[in-house]
């Protein structure tokens, strides 16, 4: 029997056989009237819905109240002690291959996208020794866990019949929305009680899984964890591979983009925040920021889940008052920190790029920039040092930070202890608190990229949509969803989009997890 053609179209295009593609709708290839459109937030979601939109002749306005375009993945300029101006921005970011969407946006300006540098594992480190890594591990389920449980040490084959497998069973089968109903009711950390997962193995499922989205895991819907199992782990044969950009986020990523996005005709404001939208008599939208206030046939709101409430709060007749509530409901997750240091010293030569941490206090990871990113290679060769990144999630609200940031450093020097001797010759120290946060019970609630409005949208990775996506693709695939309605409504032809797939891979492990379910 032949595969499906979107299974054939898949592996051509290099992404798992069993991707899942949701057609674009038809419609003329170029819009025929002029349709105007403000995108109220640069972000990833904004980028994306901005171009899907550019390409097709609608005119887009977009409107970012930073500098820099890109949202948490951007960057700016600063100033070092010794007088190199550097790039900072908000952290490592992981562009796993999963990130069908996003990888697609990036591919108008790098079509084979070598504006990327592979990593070559997704290593963790536990305080009490033990060592992960998932380089040899087999990327396609269930070999994927099974070969995972042969190689790790610290998820070991016998710990399998320790857990209940009755309640574990649906990790084998992730369908969205139905996740949600079985396991948004149920946190992270209790859901993983339930099933006895290994003890000393949990540090693979919070670190890896669960605090990616920048919470504790008692806070976390179980929901978000599971999809996230299937997206990175038991459904998709794209297993933990990811890439990171070359150079400075502007320099690889939103720069060009910007650039192309002009070249379509688009407005690109930056250091423009938006002060509030109305719907206009006659239809419409008036959007004010500054001193100027101009008129839209469509808004797309791609903001953070603060900034979205934010800016509802200040538009009083925006949406209807379900959606305004519902709005008004969303909160961040807890802060996090960054922490860069510029050292007067190479780290060890075998150090990853790239490594997971847990039990060393609040320190989740480390990053050795200068392995991968040119700026940073550039400083550290001129220099004879080395560029580290440290980053701490979901840190306690009332922790002083000044404290927080010098504990981040020593745990550096626990896990890397060459530093110790380094001289930091400057360091830069960013919190930030407008992550989402997806609390348990939460899903029903947040809002969607269609309101009552259908000249009014929402994009953003707070944003609910019943596809198998999450973080950095959430937000690019909101960004195409609320371009493709717009283009729907005008008659004009949409994006295609990608998933990974978007049920478990096995039939036998799918009516095991049906069975469960019951």
């Amino acid at each position: 029997m032949s595969r499906p053609a979107h299974h054939r179209s898949a592996a051509r295009r290099g992404r798992d056989r069993r991707a899942r593609v949701l057609p674009a709708h038809q419609g003329t290839r170029h819009a025929t009237g002029r349709h105007t459109v403000a995108v109220v937030g640069g972000g990833i979601a904004g980028l994306a819905a901005a171009t899907a939109l550019a390409e097709r002749g609608v005119a887009v306005t977009l409107y970012e109240r930073e500098p820099y375009l890109g949202g948490r993945a951007g960057g700016w300029p600063t100033r070092l002690r010794d007088g190199t101006t550097v790039t900072m921005s908000r952290g490592f970011h992981a562009f796993f291959r999963q990130y069908y969407n996003l990888r697609g946006l990036l591919r108008r300006t790098d079509p084979a996208l070598a504006r990327l540098a592979g990593l070559p594992d997704y290593p963790l480190l536990h305080a009490d020794g033990l060592r992960d890594s998932f380089r040899r591990v087999p990327r396609t389920p269930p070999w994927s866990a099974l070969g995972f449980a042969a190689l790790s040490p610290s998820f070991r084959m016998r710990d399998l019949p320790a857990m209940d497998p009755v309640r574990a069973l649906p990790l084998l089968d992730v369908r969205v929305p139905d996740v949600y109903h079985r396991l948004d009711d149920i946190s992270a950390y209790d859901f993983l009680e339930a099933i006895r997962f290994p003890a000393q193995a949990r540090h693979l499922a919070f670190e890896v899984f669960s605090r990616s989205f920048f919470a504790d895991p008692r806070q976390l819907s179980a929901a978000e964890m599971a999809l996230m199992f299937h997206i990175y782990f038991l459904g998709s044969a794209e297993g933990l591979l990811f890439d990171v950009p070359r150079s400075a986020y502007p320099a690889a990523l939103w720069e060009p983009l910007a650039g192309y996005l002009e070249r379509h005709g688009a407005e690109v404001r930056t250091s423009s925040p938006v002060e509030h939208v109305e719907p206009a008599d006659g239809g419409g939208f008036d959007v004010a920021g500054g001193r100027d206030e101009h008129r839209y046939d469509a808004v797309v709101l791609a903001l953070d889940a603060t900034g979205l409430r934010s800016l509802a709060a200040r538009s009083q007749r925006l949406g209807d008052p379900a959606w305004r509530r519902r709005v008004a409901r969303l909160r961040p997750a807890p802060p996090f920190l960054v922490t860069r240091l510029w050292l007067d010293r190479p780290v060890a030569p075998d150090r990853p790029g790239f490594l997971g941490t847990s039990g060393f206090g609040g320190l989740d990871n480390i990053s050795v920039l200068d392995r991968w990113e040119d700026e940073a290679a550039i400083w550290a060769a001129r220099t004879g040092g080395s560029v580290v990144e440290l980053h701490a999630y979901a840190v306690d609200p009332r922790a002083a930070r000044t404290a927080e940031q010098r504990h981040l450093v020593e745990q550096l020097h626990r896990v890397y202890p060459e530093t110790r001797t380094a001289t930091v010759v400057d360091a830069r120290h960013e919190w930030r608190e407008d992550c989402p946060l997806f609390p348990v019970g939460g899903y029903a609630d947040r809002p969607t990229v269609h309101t009552s409005d259908p000249g009014l949208l929402v994009a953003g990775d707070c944003v609910r949509t019943d596809l198998p996506v999450a973080l950095m693709e959430r937000a690019a695939t909101t960004g195409f969803l609320a371009a493709n309605a717009l283009l729907k409504r005008w008659g004009v032809r949409g994006q295609a989009l990608w998933t990974v797939p978007d049920r478990g891979r096995g039939a036998v492990l799918r009516k095991a997890a049906e069975w469960a379910s019951r």
